[in-house]
């Protein structure tokens, strides 16, 4: 049953980390880089693939996920069940953000380290690119809600496993141009 628990916990930022993926063909007008092309020691800083719609719709995918589980949690016991986050006692905006925007800023800040070791965007960083966002989620989710150790350890280990999987179905359904 745990498993289900920690993967409820989870949901919001991995809705929030997928987010970019589903409308990186829409709202063009935001498909301007976070870092506006600014160079760190002659590196861009980002890369071309972090942008405001991003970040955006991440950040609201995060918060409208954190808002139908506090929904669920309030009216449907067996959901009160799975769920390790009491949500009744927290803003579904705060801690919706804070997951979704956690899950993002933990990317961002592994694109900075790829972009100035030289690695291209799209291109593998291995472990970095299956964990950043889960330890972005969980450190800022920490400023209100700190789970058990147990769940940090599930969710480092297991989530880079889920992520390899969904990538490569991405991939092989054609919304993904890697399959790792």
């Amino acid at each position: 049953m745990f498993i289900i628990e920690y993967l409820w916990f989870f949901l919001p930022a991995g809705i929030a980390n997928m987010m970019p993926v589903f409308v990186k063909k829409s709202f063009k007008f935001l498909d301007v880089p976070v870092d506006n092309g600014i160079m760190f020691y002659g590196k861009s800083l980002l890369g071309r693939n972090k942008t405001w719609r991003g970040i955006i719709f991440g950040t609201l995918g995060g918060i409208i996920t954190v808002f139908i589980q506090t929904y669920f949690y309030n009216h449907l016991e067996s959901f009160r069940n799975i769920s390790i986050i009491p949500y009744n006692e927290y803003n579904f905006i705060l801690l919706g953000f804070l997951i979704g925007f956690g899950a993002l800023l933990g990317d961002m800040i592994e694109s900075f380290f790829k972009r100035q070791v030289g690695i291209d965007p799209g291109k593998r960083f291995f472990p970095f690119d299956q964990v950043d966002f889960v330890i972005g989620f969980l450190v800022l989710t920490s400023i209100v809600f700190r789970p058990e150790w147990q769940v940090y350890v599930f969710l480092i280990l297991f989530v880079p496993v889920l992520h390899v999987a969904t990538n490569h179905i991405g991939y092989y359904i054609g919304i993904q141009k890697t399959r790792w």
